[in-house]
């Protein structure tokens, strides 16, 4: 929930007094009207805090793109505030604003209603966390049986005349029906992976926050930190892919490869180098049977139709297999340090629970227990639906788009993106309607005068950044997904409402891992610049990936822009030891690569030890870690 101030004097600008970038004029129109600020909904929209999502819309998003903030916030409000009725929390309101995803945490503020929600909330939640392996498990098949069922989605061709088995299977339809019937079923089943999504999610994070809660009134002075560390070293599938990296660097070194894999002749070169040798062919082998599902991983988060995966661009699981290959060469110990974390967290946990007794230490227990048990899920189901289901919707998204250039409707397959999906879907009846009487299409010169309208208002939009938040600021944020996942806590908003006249020589952030370490920053905008990333800098990106992973083994330490105490940055930082700060909000803006920073993940620091260097090169110096 968050709370706000409607006579508070400092506030963010409403979404009525937003400017539009120069050349974005006219970009509501591109978008469904409910995702767009508008007269009737003014004093709504007035009334709250809005936070832009960065994390998963990094640039302003093309209109068919939008489906994703539809998708996923009808997921996080169906389950928060129908099916398990969360009580005190709604859903998160959401609107596109210059092309960016807005949303807005909504709180339940009657008492009576409060009291409503926690006995449904009890028994609903109750049942789940009781039979959690069961249901998880249930969950898994259902995710896989839709991602099977988008593979099954095709788009026919639209030939002169119907294949004969239309009339001698007598089918009684033309199969151009499939078309339009397996559009909506890419629409529909990308709602139902996203409502799949938040089945288990928002448990999840509730089973984490209550043990949470529990802690900061069980021990008023113990650090998010200590908290956290209670349930690492816990093994989830989201370690897997970079799990079979080190895999494919340990047999490369073994067989005496590594020159052939860190050449710099590109992908195909290097894979054709391989093949010619007994040892190569043997590496490759197990290189191809690692590609599916483990690389099968977006560069981002897999929320818009341009991102690349580790299979379509295989310079990425190269280049992060090479650096593994480099440190074993170099005697290093490239394995997740899994049972040094489980050591420190079970002396944590020792620690604290030798200061209570009774029924307290029973609780501490039992919420421990559920905190762990629901852990993996918070780290595993974005492989499920953000990557292995995103995957093939976007792929198939793709082949609609070609169809639709064999169909003539089109010029460019990038054209379909241009189109949100309600009118994609008229565009479709059209081609195959138009197909059907044997006419010209009636829309291809209206669409394809828009497209062209629309292709400098998303340039424009993307070129410009987005701002933090809107509407009025909150006086304490205790929406617990926003905190924990988002990173955006109360101090976070203060920052962004001062931060014109902020020091630029500290950055203040979330505690994200323990650590204190010093070095040259290397800011890189995605995961395409990794391999700019040198040894012994300090990585600072606006959010990281899963499919980061490779750079954790090569950066001492890691800033963000975004993110909570549960990021992936965090999470995976704690994993291997690497001191870092999330949720700084301005570390890409302020830092440029090769300045040196201290950064302090117990306190939450970022401290700029000197100016901004002229050029922006690669730095040998070594970092300082203690």
């Amino acid at each position: 929930m968050t709370e706000t101030t409607p006579g508070s004097a400092a506030r963010f600008p409403f979404f009525n007094e937003s400017t539009t970038p120069a050349g974005g004029e006219g970009w509501e129109s591109m978008y469904p009207y409910y995702l767009v600020p508008s007269e009737e909904t003014t004093e709504h929209e007035n009334a709250q805090f809005w936070f832009a999502d960065t994390m998963h819309w990094s640039r302003g998003c093309h209109p068919f793109d939008s489906i994703g903030a539809e998708a996923v916030y009808l997921g996080v409000g169906t389950f928060s505030t129908r099916i398990f009725a969360l009580p005190v929390s709604l859903g998160l309101d959401v609107r596109v604003v210059n092309g960016y995803v807005y949303i807005s945490p909504l709180g339940v503020e009657d008492p009576a209603r409060i009291q409503e929600r926690v006995a449904i909330f009890q028994e609903r939640a109750g049942y789940y966390y009781a039979n959690w392996d069961e249901l998880y498990g249930k969950w898994k098949t259902k995710m896989e049986g839709a991602i099977d069922s988008l593979r099954t989605i095709e788009f026919p061709r639209l030939t002169e005349y119907d294949p004969a088995e239309v009339v001698m299977e007598a089918r009684g339809r033309s199969s151009a029906m499939a078309v339009i019937e397996n559009y909506h079923r890419l629409i529909d089943e990308f709602f139902s992976i996203w409502q799949y999504h938040f089945e288990f999610l928002n448990l999840g994070y509730g089973g984490y926050i209550t043990f949470f809660q529990f802690c900061k009134q069980a021990f008023p002075l113990i650090s998010e930190q200590s908290i956290s560390r209670m349930v690492a070293g816990v093994d989830v599938l989201a370690f897997r892919p970079d799990d079979e990296l080190r895999k494919l660097a340990a047999l490369s070194h073994e067989l005496d490869l590594n020159p052939i894999i860190a050449g710099d002749s590109g992908p195909d070169a290097i894979l054709a180098a391989l093949a010619e040798t007994t040892n190569g062919r043997t590496w490759l082998a197990e290189f191809e049977a690692a590609k599916d599902p483990w690389f099968n991983y977006f560069a981002e988060y897999g929320f818009t139709h341009d991102q690349e995966t580790w299979a379509s661009d295989l310079s990425i699981p190269l280049q992060g297999i090479s650096r593994y290959a480099v440190k074993i060469a170099n005697g290093e110990d490239i394995s997740r340090p899994i049972e040094r974390l489980r050591e420190e967290r079970d002396e944590i946990v020792d620690e604290y629970r030798a200061l209570l007794t009774g029924d307290e230490a029973r609780q501490f227990d039992e919420l421990l227990g559920l905190a762990r048990k629901v852990f993996p899920y918070i780290e595993e189901h974005n492989i499920y639906v953000e990557h292995w289901s995103h995957k093939v919707f976007w792929e198939k998204a793709w082949d609609l788009a070609r169809f639709l250039v064999d169909a003539g409707f089109l010029d460019t397959a990038g054209d379909m993106f241009y189109l949100n999906r309600f009118e994609l879907d008229m565009a479709l009846f059209d081609v195959v309607d138009s197909w059907a009487i044997g006419v010209p299409a009636r829309g291809k010169k209206r669409w394809q005068a828009e497209i062209a309208r629309r292709r400098p208002i998303v340039a424009a939009l993307q070129a410009a950044s987005a701002p933090p938040a809107y509407g009025i600021p909150p006086q304490q944020v205790t929406d617990p997904f926003a905190v924990m996942n988002y990173g955006v806590t109360t101090e976070r908003v203060q920052d962004w409402l001062g931060a014109s006249d902020g020091a630029t020589d500290k950055l203040n952030g979330i505690p994200g891992s323990l650590g204190i370490v010093e070095g040259p920053v290397r800011v890189l905008r995605s995961e395409k610049d990794l391999p700019l990333l040198q040894p012994g800098e300090i990585l600072v990106a606006p959010i990281t990936a899963p499919s980061w992973a490779a750079a954790f083994a090569v950066a001492t330490g890691v800033i963000t822009d975004i993110g909570g105490m549960m990021c992936h940055a965090a999470i995976v930082c704690r994993e291997y030891g690497i001191p870092a700060v999330v949720g700084t909000g301005f570390a890409t803006a302020r830092l440029t690569t090769g300045q040196r920073v201290r950064i302090d993940g117990k306190a939450g620091t970022v401290v700029v030890l000197e100016p901004a260097l002229e050029t922006e090169t690669a730095t040998e110096a070594a970092p300082a870690v203690r």
